[in-house]
Parts: structure tokens; C-alpha cells; sequence
């Protein structure tokens, strides 16, 4: 039986960056990934391919209006070239993941389905049994179906098929109104489907800043039909396509379409795993928990990424794998801290959060202050003709920021600059303190701040004290 110091279930983020990370630290490492193929749902189903396709179709939709400058523009979109450019941008960073980088590194590759026997050792593809000292499930997620009357009876897409279509659907339906859905779902109604978005909740992007969620729903509305509060009874064939039959206040809904996608989350990958054979718990979705050292409840054993249900983001994972690393190979008890773990919707305009929002900030009794700019006050955005959106910064009363949220063209990447403040632990003052070039997007960021220093200066003692100052040296 092979032996080794870390043993790493799940070629995806989070477990690549644990295989990489302890071998380059001359930990002996197994990785072994089911798939066949390193690089996980991230580069295969999620954010690189998706990306790709939300960029081709903000090119459609740029190019649609440039009519408005005399040029003529009309045609049909072309499905195979959309999904070339899907596949090349795979393919370009499917590099970076190539097995023959990790076995230069130093670590054992197993391709093929890993099960516990025992707590420290598991078989791989029922032949080769192998031994860790820790042993590291990063086995990801996968979409999670939901139980609906008629569903397995028609065709239906996840993020897993559906940037494979050949022909652009007509009418698409889109059931979820999470964060994947209304990527996908701008993505094809800018490419030029009739989209609908049905989602069961009272309303859409609820774990946005209530302020930064009416913006954004706002905007949305001018591509995609939102429906909410909508009670699924069942999917029907309806001649080529489908019927989609709900019930909202109380009133029967038909929604026919040609394609529908299921968005309604994620379930784990881990059931093949057979952690009880190791001890290991699991929770009522079959999730393995873990701490805040990413310990599950056998302590040599860790549970990283999409597999402990906490945070479905690839930074996330990737900021737990390099905690990992360290806990596994030295046996550290590092603790991964996810209070100022950031997020970004890629619709357009992009939905940026980080930290605490402002009903969760009433809700904990704390005082705390507001600072917010819309982005028609913002010189780059008015000539850019992008002025929808707001970004809004949340302080106690020193200033240490506790939130900051935006909506707004490339607010994604704008809105770094809080970042760094917020992990620096610096205050407000300081985003107001830089020199930023102008015109900057990242502009919006700073006027925010200067309200700070604007309302100590100007609200406050100074300016009786400086009157004063100033009389006397008259």
C-alpha cells in the first residue's frame, strides 16, 4: 500500500491548490479525481465557460446597438461560433490544470473513484488501496434537481449542458433566481432569446444589500422576464417545446418555452465516498461540515470547497486550500476568517458584496453609518453612459468599514481597492486619501469616502475652530 502525508480527494480549485501547495512544501501527495480530467466545474461547467459566454453575448448586444451610430446591423446569432469561443477560452486555461504540471510538482495523480475503508485509507477504482496521514475531500458540487412533476420527462439544461447548444432557443425558461441563473439568463436573452426567470422566493438576489438589490433587479427587468413567488406544479411537452405550469397569488401560469434550465442549486459530489467507513459526519443535505480549520469531525480528515456547503466560489475554495495546507502538512490549527469574504454576480451591470449588509447590520444591533454614491455623480460613468448603479460603504463609527456593496459596470473589478482597505483593517478615510486617476471608474469608490471626511470636516467642531483659527491670525 502506497503511504502518503496528504492525500487529496477532488482535482478541482480547492484541491489543486492543496495538492500543489503541500508537495511544493515536500509533503508526499496523492491527488486522485474521479472525472478523468484535472481543472473541476469551474474550468469545465462554471466560471471560466460562463464567463466566455457572458462576454460573447455583451459583444452581441453592443454590436446591436451600434445602429444608433448608422450602422446597419441584423442577422441571427451563430451558436457554433459562441461555443468556440467558450471552448478556446477552456482549453487556453485547461493548461494551468495539466496533469503533467502536478507530477513535475511531485505528487501521485489517480484517476479514477475513491472510496474510505478505514479512516486513513481508501480504495481507488475498487483495486489500488493507498494511506494518508491527513487525507483532504475537495469532491465539489453538482447541480441539484429538484422533485418536479413531468420533469424527467422533457429535455432540460444545467450549467453542465447548457453552453453545448447548438441553436439558439426562442423562448428560454429559467427556473432559480440565483446567481448562475441570471448570468446565463441575460447571457441568452442579450444574445437574443425571450427569457423568463421563475423563482419561488418572494423575490431575487435576497442576500444582496437591499439598496443594491433594487437597482440590480431594476436593470435586469429590461432583459429577462422575473417571476417570483411562483409555485412549480409541473412541466408538460407542448408540441416541440415545454410547458412550464405554476401557480402565483394564487392564479394558474403557463409559460411555454424551447429550452429550460434547471438553476435551483447544488448538491455534493461526496456520496460516493462512503466517509462513514471513517467516521466522518455529514449533514441533512450530505455535506461534510467542517470548522473554521476545516477540520471535519475526524480531526486528520478536512473538507474543503463546495464539499463542506459553506461557500460555492472558487476563491473560496482556494482561500481554504492554502489554510489546509498548512493545517495538514504541519498540523496547525489556522483558522480561515470568511468575514470579509467577497462575491460577484457577472451580470450586467455586475453585483459586487463583501461583508455586512445593512439589514444585517441592523439586525445585529450595532451602530454603524452609511456612505453611498450613485454612478450619475461619477464623471467616468456619465461619459461612459453606464450611470445605473450605486456603491454603498458601510462603517462603524470610526470609520472601519463593515460592508461595501456596488452595482455598476465592472464593479467586480472597481471595487478592489475596498478590499485591500477592509484586509488591511484600514478605515474608510484611507479610500478617500489616494490619488486615483481621472477619469476612473474606480472613482465611485472614492467620492463614497470623501463623504467621510466630507462629514467630519464640514459636520463637525472643525470648521467653528478653524473660523476661529483663521480670525485670529487675521
Amino acid at each position: 500500500m502506497e503511504k502518503y502525508d496528504v492525500m487529496v480527494i477532488g482535482g478541482g480549485s480547492a484541491g489543486l491548490t492543496v495538492a500543489s501547495g503541500a508537495a511544493s512544501l515536500g509533503a508526499r501527495v496523492a491527488l486522485i479525481e474521479q472525472s478523468g480530467r484535472l481543472g473541476g466545474d469551474c474550468l469545465h461547467f462554471g466560471c471560466v465557460p460562463s464567463k466566455a459566454f457572458i462576454q460573447a453575448a455583451k459583444e452581441v448586444s453592443i454590436a446591436r446597438k451600434a445602429a444608433s451610430f448608422g450602422f446597419d446591423v441584423s442577422g441571427a446569432v451563430d451558436m457554433s461560433a459562441v461555443k468556440k469561443r467558450v471552448e478556446e477560452a477552456v482549453a487556453s486555461i485547461q493548461q494551468h490544470d495539466d496533469p503533467e504540471r502536478f507530477t513535475e510538482l511531485g505528487v501521485d495523480i489517480y484517476f479514477g473513484r475513491a472510496e474510505f475503508v478505514t479512516p486513513n485509507a481508501l480504495l481507488i477504482e475498487g483495486e489500488d488501496y493507498v494511506y494518508g496521514k491527513s487525507i483532504v475531500i475537495a469532491t465539489g458540487s453538482s447541480p441539484l434537481i429538484p422533485d418536479i412533476p413531468g420533469l424527467e420527462d422533457v429535455s432540460y439544461h444545467t450549467n453542465e449542458s447548457v453552453l453545448d447548444l447548438e441553436q439558439l432557443p426562442e423562448k428560454a425558461i429559467f427556473i432559480g433566481g440565483g446567481p448562475i441563473s441570471l448570468e446565463i439568463a441575460q447571457a441568452f436573452s442579450r444574445l437574443g432569446s425571450d427569457v423568463t426567470v421563475v423563482e419561488k422566493a418572494s423575490s431575487i438576489l435576497s442576500k444582496e444589500d437591499r439598496d443594491i438589490q433594487e437597482v440590480a433587479i431594476e436593470v435586469l427587468q429590461e432583459d429577462v422576464r422575473i417571476v417570483t413567488d411562483a409555485d412549480i406544479q409541473k412541466v408538460t411537452k407542448d408540441g416541440n417545446g415545454l410547458s412550464l405550469h405554476c401557480t402565483v397569488d394564487g392564479k394558474d401560469l403557463h409559460i411555454n418555452g424551447d429550452m429550460l434550465f434547471v438553476g435551483t442549486g447544488r448538491k455534493p459530489n461526496s456520496e460516493a465516498l462512503n466517509v462513514d467507513k471513517a467516521g466522518v459526519e455529514t449533514d441533512q443535505k450530505g455535506f461534510i461540515p467542517a470548522g473554521d480549520d476545516l477540520r471535519t469531525n475526524v480531526s486528520h480528515i478536512f473538507s474543503i470547497g463546495d464539499a463542506n456547503g459553506r461557500y460555492f466560489f472558487t476563491h473560496a475554495a482556494g482561500m481554504e486550500g492554502k489554510q489546509v495546507v498548512q493545517n495538514a502538512v504541519f498540523g496547525l490549527k489556522g483558522k480561515v476568517n470568511y468575514d470579509q469574504l467577497p462575491w460577484v454576480t457577472y451580470t450586467s451591470p455586475e453585483i459586487f458584496h463583501a461583508g455586512m449588509t445593512e439589514e444585517e447590520a441592523k439586525e445585529s444591533g450595532i451602530k454603524y453609518k452609511v456612505y453611498q454614491t450613485t454612478l450619475d455623480e461619477v464623471d467616468r460613468f456619465v461619459a461612459d453612459h453606464q450611470t445605473r448603479g450605486l456603491v454603498k460603504i458601510l462603517t462603524d463609527w470610526k470609520g472601519k468599514i463593515l460592508g461595501a456593496h456596488a452595482v455598476g459596470e465592472g464593479a467586480g473589478d472597481w471595487m478592489q481597492p475596498v478590499l485591500y482597505a477592509m484586509a488591511k483593517n484600514n478605515g474608510i478615510g484611507s479610500l478617500s486619501n489616494m490619488t486615483y486617476p481621472y477619469p476612473n471608474h474606480a472613482a465611485a469608490v472614492q467620492q463614497t469616502a470623501d463623504l467621510f471626511w466630507r462629514e467630519k470636516l464640514f459636520d463637525g467642531p472643525v470648521p467653528a475652530v478653524t473660523k476661529k483659527l483663521i480670525e485670529y491670525k487675521r
